[in-house]
């Protein structure tokens, strides 16, 4: 077998109903250990003290440093087709989610 060009292998994804209505997020909490990233996906709700998780994803860390890989190639096609996204509340510090520190 060539390691350097190994064929690759075609895979079928199933997409249930229930999953393919998926689940708005609009904050992501992200905490890891040397073995796994966890993803915390809450919605955030305008004058709610209290954010609530709806999903959680647990992966590893070659898993999310793909995801973050692919997500980056997704936004560079994405702004060259619609325009850059803009973040609201940019901080020089880096983005904002609307809360502010005294």
């Amino acid at each position: 077998m060539d390691t350097k060009n190994p064929q690759q292998q075609r895979i079928t994804v199933d997409l249930n109903e229930k999953e393919a209505e998926g689940i708005y997020s609009n904050l992501t909490l992200i905490s890891h250990s040397p073995h796994e990233f966890i993803l915390d996906f809450a919605r955030l709700v305008p004058g709610l003290p209290k954010a609530k998780v709806h999903a959680r994803i647990i992966m590893t860390p070659q898993s999310v440093k793909a995801l973050a890989k692919s997500l980056t190639a997704n936004i560079e096609r994405f702004e060259q087709v619609n325009g850059e996204i803009k973040l609201a509340g940019q901080t020089p510090q880096g983005p904002s989610i609307g809360f502010t520190t005294n």
